[in-house]
């Protein structure tokens, strides 16, 4: 993601991100990378740790990032996974964020790398991983949203399906209520709507960031589930 970020330039446009610029996107990942590396080291019971303010200019904000990340990565390594810390969805665990960072870092990824101008980056995600993500998406991420009051918009049945990965979820919508979602085994289950493709496409699609990813039936049912 740096690298791609320094390519790109502090003025490029993030196209995946339209009100940012390339210097948005890593003040921002700065201070995500701060924020969980706060956590890691908080107690459960003491609430989330405050959100750090990185510098705001460029060649300040990539020296500040860089040592958040070796601060993140120091904690991540030498803190025991089940040690209790503070995490936004309840497991109160250290380790919890290892995954969390993960997927946040590959998703912003993305977005540096589209904005060295590549309309779909050639960086393809392993499909253990992926799938991963589409998993933290659908049963982490989008609860996070309900709980900071945004809502499911729509009702029906989606059927995720990542092919290459083995995977398929059953995600029931209610608007206005929680999303239900099952791990199934059988992608042929009766649904409204079926996101299908390669995990690396899902994870993307789920994420709204440019995919091959395809959606059959009703497409609104996608657009249904608040994202981050």
């Amino acid at each position: 993601m740096r690298s791609a970020a320094v390519k790109a330039g502090p003025a490029a446009a993030v196209p995946s991100c339209p009100e940012w610029t390339v210097l948005d996107l890593v003040r921002h990942q700065a201070a995500v990378h701060s924020w969980a590396a706060q956590a890691i080291v908080t107690a459960p019971d003491a609430g989330p740790p405050e959100w750090s303010k990185p510098p705001k200019e460029w060649d300040e904000a990539l020296a500040w990032w860089d040592s958040q990340v070796r601060v993140l990565l120091a904690r991540l390594r030498e803190t025991p996974p089940d040690r209790p810390a503070w995490t936004f969805d309840g497991t109160n665990r250290a380790g919890w964020w290892a995954r969390r960072q993960a997927h946040e870092t590959s998703i912003h990824r993305l977005d540096a790398e589209l904005a060295t101008g590549h309309d779909v980056p050639t960086l393809l995600f392993d499909s253990e991983f992926a799938a991963d993500g589409i998993d933290e998406f659908l049963t982490v991420m989008v609860p996070r949203q309900l709980q900071k009051g945004r809502a499911v918009e729509g009702t029906g049945r989606l059927l995720v399906h990542a092919a290459d990965a083995g995977r398929t979820w059953d995600t029931r919508l209610t608007a206005g209520e929680p999303m239900v979602v099952t791990a199934v085994h059988d992608s042929a289950v009766d649904s409204d709507a079926t996101l299908a493709g390669t995990a690396d496409a899902v994870y993307r699609r789920l994420w709204g960031r440019p995919s091959h990813a395809i959606v059959s039936g009703d497409e609104s049912l996608l657009a249904a589930i608040p994202r981050p």
